[in-house]
Order: structure tokens, then sequence, then C-alpha cells
């Protein structure tokens, strides 16, 4: 069994709780918390499970660190403060841990990755012999591991889509979604994560790592963006009012460009309300969000994949899938050598052990 410890319980960490739970191969260790209301609580409780697991939170990081866990579920965010991130998951590694995480764009595709970001990780690596995969939904296996896979039923492929399209009053972080993303401020405000570069600089290293595995160059990576306004003021469930004439959808294309045409685009569609753009794609179904993978060519292929977790959320779903890529690699990486790895080097593996496995 290996050791794993979960550091951070907002949306991921309730998952990764859950899923190393389950997993045959891993033990729950540890439960890393910052909020102090949350120190001593039975980490079942924290991931919305039932019963007790018997691993009370903590916010003592060097305890934690210093009893050697074989793995970390690096679980908090990276959004707003990425130093920060990069700083607490070269201390697990330097702990000799295997480290798993979503937080940290610039190395999701490591090769392509800045200096700053890749050189501490393995200055790391190199120190405390602990490994790094850094992986998730959306950037992640929704345009990574599925598109490729799907690219092989193919007998010519002229171009590549992968879409995100969300109803985002789903989502459980109203700071990104009002302040990193824009919705609800007026049009003249421009969001971060909207700004020039940022989409490439989230995105861009999904696009290399595709285009790596298709054996092709890009040529450059190119952006669009369209945003749409409310026509009318909405409510929401999770998220309180909306504004009349405030931004109420987001659609933007971040752009492989092969032979001087997009060959490889992520394209995310986001709204907080089904009425704002309603001519733009929306799920399949009709329901909260969708990932899909278009694959034009011959033959002409779409698959999509609808997950839902908590309550039948998808959103919370979409955060299970990433916390399932990270948390099912972890014993595969602890066999392999220490190092730094990206989405082509980890398989996605069958659920060996898990047919059947009651999660709490």
């Amino acid at each position: 069994m290996i050791s794993t410890v979960v550091w951070g319980t907002g949306n991921v960490g309730r998952a990764a709780i859950r899923a190393v739970e389950a997993h045959p191969a891993l033990e729950l260790s540890a439960v890393l918390v910052h909020d102090p209301a949350k120190v001593g609580r039975d980490a079942a409780q924290l991931a919305g499970a039932e019963g007790r697991l018997g691993v009370t939170a903590t916010d003592d990081i060097a305890a934690v660190l210093a009893s050697g866990p074989g793995a970390v579920v690096y679980a908090a965010s990276g959004d707003i403060r990425p130093d920060e991130a990069l700083a607490d998951v070269t201390r697990a590694i330097r702990a000799g841990a295997v480290v798993v995480t979503p937080a940290l764009y610039p190395l999701y595709d490591h090769r392509s990755a800045p200096s700053e970001f890749r050189d501490p990780v393995l200055d790391a690596i190199a120190e405390g012999g602990g490994s790094l995969f850094v992986s998730g939904v959306d950037p992640g296996w929704g345009n990574d591991v599925l598109p490729l896979l799907i690219s092989g039923l193919g007998s010519t492929v002229d171009a590549i889509r992968c879409q995100e399209v969300f109803d985002y009053s789903t989502y459980d972080q109203e700071e990104s979604v009002r302040h990193l993303i824009g919705m609800g401020h007026p049009m003249d405000y421009e969001p971060l994560m909207l700004a020039p570069s940022i989409p490439t600089m989230v995105w861009g290293g999904q696009l290399r790592l595709m285009a790596r595995a298709l054996g092709v160059e890009l040529e450059e990576i190119r952006e669009t963006l369209e945003r749409r306004a409310l026509d009318a003021t909405v409510a929401t469930r999770t998220m309180g009012t909306f504004e009349a004439g405030t931004q109420g959808a987001v659609r933007f294309e971040v752009q492989g460009i092969v032979d001087g045409k997009p060959r490889i685009v992520i394209e995310h569609i986001t709204r907080i309300h089904p009425s704002c753009a309603p001519d733009w794609p929306a799920p399949p179904d009709g329901g909260d969000g969708a990932h899909r993978v278009v694959i034009e060519g011959r033959p002409h292929i779409e698959v999509t994949v609808e997950a839902t977790d908590e309550g039948e959320n998808r959103s919370a779903g979409g955060n299970a899938t990433a916390v399932g890529r990270l948390v099912n690699a972890i014993d595969w990486l602890a066999e392999a050598e220490p190092g730094l790895y990206d989405a082509l080097d980890v398989p996605l593996r069958p659920a060996v052990g898990r047919l059947g496995r009651k999660q709490r």
C-alpha cells in the first residue's frame, strides 16, 4: 500500500480523498488543510463521504512530509498562486514523494515550460528522488489522451477539435467564475483568464503534446475570443444574481496552426445561464456541461463525455475525472524511475481492482 497524502480539501481535494480511499493500492495517510476550522475533522466529513476514515485533517505540513509519504495529491489551487503552488509541490518532491496535481499549468507539457517552473522541479527530483505528473480534465485528458485515442480510429484526419461546453453557474468557485473569467462584470472589464496570451499559457502545452504525439510541428498558436452580454438579469442557484448587460457567455479558441490552418483546436464555450448566446454550441443532451472531441476527417467522429458527481453535478463530475486520471497514475509512477512526467508518458489504465468496489 502506498501511503498517500491529500493536500487541500476544496473541489478537487474532496474528490481526491474519495478516490484514494477507493484505490486498492493506496492508503490515505494524511490530509493537509489551510483553514484552521478544518483542522481535526475526519477526512470523510471533509470529502462528503459516509462514516469515518480515521484520518483527521492537519495544517502541519512539515510533520506530514517528514513522515515520508509515498505520494501526495496536491489539490490546492494554483490559478492565482502559481509560485506558492510550485513551492509546495517541490517541497513534497524533495521529501521523496510521487506528486500528482492539476495546479501547475506550465508543466502540463514540461518540455515547453519556462525554466523558472521546470528547473526547480528537476532540482527537487535530483535532491529528493520524487516524481511529478501534472494533468487534469481540460487542460488534461479532454485534450490529450482522449483526442489522441479517437484520432487513431480515423483513416484521414483534417483537424482535431476539443470542446468544453459548460454552464459555469454549476461551479463551486465563484471567485474564479466572476473575476478570473469575468462573468457578471461589465463588458469593458478584461478578465485575467481571457487576456491575450493567457489561454495559450494554460492550454498551449496541450496543443504541443498532441502535435508531438501526431508527429507534426506547430507553426504558431493563435487565440480567438468572443464575449456576449446578458440580455436580462438572471438568478443562479449557487452564485446569486448576474445583471443584464454584464458578461454572460464566453467563447474562445486556442488554435495549433499546421500548414497555415487550425488543425488542432481547443475551444471553450461557457455561459452563466443557458439564455445567453443560445446560438452557440450546447451539450448534446441539453445538460449543464460536457467535454467533446470532434475529429474532422474520414470518417467524421464525435465523442462526448458527460460526468456527474456530488448530486448529479457536471462540474463536480469533471473534477472527479481529473482526480481519477491523477490518483490512478500513482501506483504506476511509484514503480517508475523518479522524474518529471507528462500525459504521453503515463498510461491511462483500466480500473484494475476497482470494478464493483464500493466508494464511500
